[in-house]
Parts: structure tokens; sequence; C-alpha cells
């Protein structure tokens, strides 16, 4: 019951605010996410005790077709709920910055998103979580069509037709494989038992069809075209659920769906994927060093930090997967620090092009040490949450790929340079007329920035608070896959 709560509350939020007005709005949205929030914490309370009974709910639905709702969480599934109900509040107090117009509709369609990328971490049913997937496309589609910036609608189609295009392969193999179940069953274990069944060559059919979609999802190279757009014209508390909390749908679907799944194919050909995704690192880091807009590099960041996360998955070992899922953590909270940076400076000078700032340390000198805080995160700093993933992650792909690990490894260095770049640029230096009447930091931004940082230290400091969450279910994952 309570992992249905934790769907529900959501889109029972989400239906509120297509019904108020506007004067409430802002009030209701944060007293919802943090009531989604205490739940969470409440779930985790009873998962770290042992009470994984509650936490399960397998009800017959669309019985003809061996459709479940079948709804669950381990440790994998626990963080990243945590992840979207702890960053969710930080976005919704992070819009207040800005005045939109139907703000209720917004906040609707946000919480909309929420509840399906939950449910797409507690889906036990292939189909299921492919429903919950397709869910999610549709409030950050009108998100960005309505509230976001110029070239809105073409960009926006592009990126609908691509998640589409990619989810439609990945339903094909998820239909493929629950043909070859022996009771024609979407659910999970008996998708895993069918899987590990097919010959080799399906194999690598079906991992290549629902890698497509990750991929894309994530998005990484060369299936990364739509984001750099898209991230640049989405309203600011639409591209932090995009690069926040929704590409991690893709990443966190690839420990549960293919892995297990296709364990021989990961095993044979997996080499393949990491070296997409190495390339990905490398291009995605050399781009953001050339971009003169502070947004572009973020979006480009995004994906450098994303394919390190995937290299790391397919090396399917206890270091590399313990990394992925701290970085997925990492990621999210460092990119919502990031893109409230950009939001912030923004809203005050009216551009994000590096060389028209400078000289905002002298002005607010707290607005230049938190961020340097996230800057430091985002290079992986020792004792911040960045460092702890970042370093599991290549111990762990260096134990199954060295060379491909060599140039992940690249992704620090070429991190350093573009970060520092652009703290320089905007911190740093000589004011001009853009900066030397910059407003300091007021109460709620601080707030937050504060709250981000506050997490980048905690989880960087004592990284065994996650790890003893995750560690069991990563133990189970690897021993099913052996």
């Amino acid at each position: 019951m309570l992992t249905l709560l934790l769907i529900l509350i959501p889109f029972i939020s989400s239906g509120l605010f297509f019904l108020i007005g506007k004067n409430i709005a802002r009030p209701l949205a944060i007293v919802c996410s943090i009531i989604e929030l205490v739940l969470a914490l409440f779930v985790l309370n009873n998962y770290m005790s042992g009470h994984h009974d509650m936490l399960q709910m397998n009800l017959a639905w669309i019985s003809s077709p061996g459709i479940n709702f079948h709804i669950g969480i381990d440790g994998i599934s626990m963080l990243m709920v945590l992840l979207t109900t702890i960053l969710m509040p930080l976005i919704v107090y992070g819009s207040f910055n800005r005045n939109f117009e139907n703000a209720s509709t917004l906040y609707g369609l946000m919480f909309l998103m929420q509840g399906s990328i939950i449910g797409s971490f507690l889906a036990m049913d292939g189909f299921l979580f492919y429903l919950f997937w397709e869910i999610a496309l549709i409030p950050i589609y009108f998100i960005i069509l309505v509230w976001g910036g110029e070239n809105r609608q073409k960009i926006t189609f592009k990126f609908f037709l691509y998640t589409l295009f990619g989810s439609l392969f990945m339903l094909v193999a998820l239909i493929y494989v629950y043909l070859q179940t022996p009771e024609r069953s979407f659910d999970i274990q008996a998708l895993y038992q069918a899987g590990r069944q097919m010959g080799l060559t399906e194999q690598a059919w079906v991992m290549s069809a629902i890698f497509l979609a990750f991929a894309i999802k994530m998005p990484i190279v060369p299936f990364h075209t739509w984001q750099p757009a898209t991230y640049y014209t989405a309203p600011t508390p639409g591209v932090m659920m995009l690069s926040g909390v929704m590409s991690k749908m893709a990443t966190y679907g690839m420990i549960r769906w293919i892995l297990p799944m296709v364990p021989d194919a990961i095993q044979e050909y997996g080499y393949i994927l990491i070296i997409i995704s190495v390339i990905s690192i490398i291009y995605a880091s050399l781009i953001s060093i050339v971009q003169k807009d502070f947004k572009y590099l973020i979006a480009f960041a995004s994906i450098a930090h994303m394919g390190l996360i995937a290299a790391g998955i397919v090396a399917a070992n206890t270091q590399s997967l313990q990394g992925s899922l701290i970085e997925m953590l990492s990621h999210g909270i460092n990119t919502i620090g990031l893109f409230f940076v950009y939001d912030i400076i923004v809203l005050r000078t009216g551009t994000s092009e590096m060389k028209k700032l400078g000289g905002i340390r002298g002005i607010d000198s707290s607005f230049a040490f938190l961020f340097f805080i996230i800057v430091l995160s985002v290079v992986a700093l020792p004792f911040t949450n960045g460092f702890v993933g970042e370093f599991l992650l290549i111990v762990g792909l260096f134990q199954s790929q060295p060379i491909a690990a060599s140039f992940a490894g690249l992704s620090i260095i070429l991190g350093v340079v573009y970060m520092f770049r652009s703290f320089q640029a905007m911190m740093l230096g000589e004011t001009n007329s853009l900066t030397a009447n910059l407003p300091r930091l007021n109460v709620q931004e601080k707030t937050i920035l504060i709250i981000v940082v506050a997490m980048i230290i905690t989880f960087g400091v004592y990284p065994k608070m996650i790890l003893s969450i995750t560690e069991e279910s990563i133990k189970s994952l690897l021993q099913g896959i052996q």
C-alpha cells in the first residue's frame, strides 16, 4: 500500500492543480512535494528495517495478456525514489523565482510527471514500466510547448518524436521476450527467465532495441541531438525535471531491465555499449569546453556524465553499479544546482553568455562561494558527492575494460577545464554594465543553494548512508546474473 501511495499522491496532487485557482498554487505545490518526500522517508525506514513485504503489491490487472499491477521496492528503486522526492521540493521552490502564467497547470503537469517517473521506478511488470515510461513524456511535452522559449514547437516535436521512436523499439523487444515466457506474462521474473533462456543472437537484438530507447532518453552520443536545444528551450522547472530526474529513468532501466534479462549479450557485446558511452563522454566534454552559453555547457556536461554512468552499468560489477547509482544521485543534485545558478544569473542580467558576465564574486561573494562548491562536485573533488560516484565508476570500469576506463577518466580532467572556465568567466574578473549593480541573493535563492551544497558535502563525506541502501540489492542482482 505504501508503494501505491508513492504513485497516487503525485497523481492526486496533479488533479488538484487542474481544479484550483492560481492564488494557492505555490503553497499547495510545496505542501504536496513535502508530503511525498515525508512518505518516501517513511518507506525508506520500513525498507531499512526489513519490512519488505509491506512494500510489494501484485494485483491482477489485464488478465488475458498477463499484465499485472505489480509494483515493489528494493534498494535500487528506493534510491531513485529518494532522488525524485528530494529534488521535487527544490524544483518547486526554485520556480518561485519566476511568475508563470497558469502556474497551477504547470504544477499539475510537474506532479503528473513525478508520479509517472516514480511509477517507472516501482514497476515490476514490463508492460507497466512501459506505460509509466510513456505517460512521463506527455507532461514534459506540454511544459516545454507552453512555457518554453523560441522555436519551442519545432524543438518539442523533435524531442517527442525521438523519445517515442526509441520507446517503440523497447516495446517490441519486451513483447518478443513476453512471447518466450511459458505462461505469457509480463511479470519481471518471468521476463528475466525467458530472456536468459534465449540464444545469444536473440539476446543481442533485445539488448540493442531496449538500449536504443534508453540511449535516447539519457541521452548519449549519437542519440543526443534532441537534447541541447530542448534543454535550452525548456523553462527552468522543466529542464530541472528532465536532467535531474527524467534522464535517470533510462539508466535505472538499464540496471533493472537489460542486465538481468540478457546477461549473455552484455557479457559478449557489452564492450560495444561501453565504447559508445566513452565516445559520448569525450565528445560531450570537448563540446562543453568550447561552449559560450552557460546553459548549453550544462546540457553537454550532462551528456558526458550520463555516458560515464552508462559505461559503469554495462561493466556490471559491484563497484561500477554502486558508483553508477551514487552518480545518478549526485548528477541529479548537481544539475539542479547548476540550472538554478543559471536561472539566478539570467533573471538578473538577461543573458547566460559567459563572456558578457564577470566580477560577480566582488558583488556577492556568498553566491560565488556556493556556486564554486557545486563546481567542485561536478569535477569530482574528494569529499564531494561527485567524487564518490566517479571514483567507484572508474574503478569498476577498470575491472572490465581498462583501456575504456582510461579514456573515461579523462572526463574528470576535461570537466575541470570547462567548469573552472565557466566559473572564472562569470564570477571572477572585473564587473561590467550587466553585473556592476547585480542584486545579491535573496533568502529563497540562498536557501536552495545551501541545501544543494549541504547534500553535496554530506553525501561526499559520508557516502555509507547511500551505499547501505543499495548494497544488498546490487549483490542480489549480480548473483542472479551469474
